[in-house]
């Protein structure tokens, strides 16, 4: 969407497409705020900008993590447009799903990624980099292309990946995502010279800081994605390499790392982004104002909230559990009953409708022992190790909050098939 289409709704078709699930919010022209975006007060991403613009002896990386949903690409882009971060930086955000299989990634994949999207997003830029570099990295191109020929023992013209370093960045890329047989062999080859790899990402680092006066900073989004032991493979056992990048780094990972007792590999660097608090802890009927009135804002800001009673928008910001991407789901299923139904608002029974929906699917996955802990969840609100917790937090069965000390307690749509 450009900026023109950020438009609060007034009919239910624009709010269909207002409540779109994967929209993170780009920043407008000249770090302009979007006009959905929502800023949570004592929003943790004030502490990761800040120590982004803390002084430093060599590039900082950052482990950046929350729930699925609670609007970490969103808050990734809001850094991005920041004039600051702008100033001291330079900065470039993309998903991992671009450059990899994020099924099947591995530690090398995105020091691949990292050293191409750097190349090609400057270039792109029409920046341009020393003859001298790139006669390096067209020799680099050379010998890895070299043994990618030993190392598969075909000609060369059935495994050529690039005449130029141009060509070579594009194409390895899309053979590690799309080709998995060749991936295995790449891998091999880059792992026989990963100080290689990371020498050339260090040297277009160093280039770009040369002409343009600022640190290279990669934001890199979607690295939650991967299931928790592929990111104790890349963040616990190879956290070694994946430090020696000489650029500022956010690392997006998985919050199941944050439950791993693998967890203190990455501790000093960690920041995590909660959901929205709702309620005290053991007290599921409480109320506290300042979440509602975010989400509330949510809303109001994509769709006129004449178009919603105001119950059924209190019940959908109850039902979402403070997760962002959840009440986007709740109200497009809601505007969808409403829309098909021709009625004149989102009542109260379409968004119960809409819950049930979110229950059902929870209902076909869950097992009698994830119910127990459940329960048991939702009766303590007491965050403890147990590595059955680690899926359903994933499948947002379990929700994390942070309001003084860290707590949990599970998604209120469970509350009724819990307590049956």
């Amino acid at each position: 969407m450009s900026k023109f289409d950020y438009i609060v709704a007034k009919d239910f078709d624009r709010a269909w497409l207002n409540f779109e699930l994967d929209l993170p919010l780009k920043p407008g022209k000249n770090g302009q705020t979007n006009p959905f975006y929502v800023n949570r007060p004592g929003n943790p991403i004030a502490e990761l900008t800040d120590a982004l613009l803390a002084p430093f002896f060599r590039p900082p990386k950052f482990y950046f993590s929350g729930h699925r949903g609670c609007g970490k690409s969103t808050e990734l882009l809001h850094i991005l447009s920041n004039p600051e971060i702008q100033k001291k930086f330079w900065p470039i955000n993309f998903s991992i799903r671009d450059e990899a299989d994020i099924i099947d990634i591995d530690f090398r994949d995105i020091l691949l990624a990292i050293g191409s999207r750097l190349f090609r997003t400057y270039r792109k830029a029409g920046g341009e980099l020393p003859d001298q570099l790139l006669k390096e990295l067209n020799s680099w191109r050379g010998k890895v292309q070299k043994e990618i020929n030993t190392t598969l023992n075909g000609p060369v013209s059935e495994y050529e990946i690039g005449a130029s370093i141009d060509a070579f960045f594009v194409n390895a890329g899309m053979k590690m995502k799309l080709e998995p047989a060749t991936r295995v062999e790449l891998r091999q080859v880059f792992e026989k010279d990963i100080t290689g790899l990371i020498a050339v990402i260090n040297s277009i680092a160093a280039a770009i800081y040369v002409r343009e006066k600022r640190v290279p900073l990669i934001l890199i989004d979607d690295m939650d994605k991967p299931e928790l032991s592929a990111a104790t493979a890349i963040f616990h056992d190879q956290r070694a390499i994946m430090m020696q990048p000489n650029c500022a780094i956010v690392y997006t990972v998985s919050s199941a790392l944050f439950y791993s007792k693998e967890f203190d590999a990455i501790r000093d660097q960690a920041i995590f982004l909660p959901n929205i608090t709702l309620h005290s802890p053991r007290k599921p009927d409480s109320y506290i104002e300042e979440g509602y009135k975010i989400l509330s804002r949510f809303v109001s800001n994509r769709m006129s909230l004449e178009y919603i009673e105001d119950k059924a928008l209190q019940n959908a910001i109850t039902y979402s559990g403070g997760v962002f991407r959840e009440m986007a789901r709740i109200m497009r299923s809601a505007i969808g009953r409403a829309r098909r139904q021709k009625a004149a608002q989102v009542t109260v029974r379409d968004i119960d409708w809409a819950a049930t929906e979110i229950r059902n699917e929870y209902r076909r996955i869950l097992d009698k022992k994830d119910l127990e802990l459940l329960k048991k969840i939702s009766q303590t609100n007491r965050l403890e190790y147990n590595n059955r917790l680690q899926p359903l937090m994933q499948l947002l069965a379990v929700l994390e909050y942070r309001n003084g000390d860290n707590w949990c307690d599970i998604h209120p749509v469970l509350r009724k098939m819990v307590n049956a």
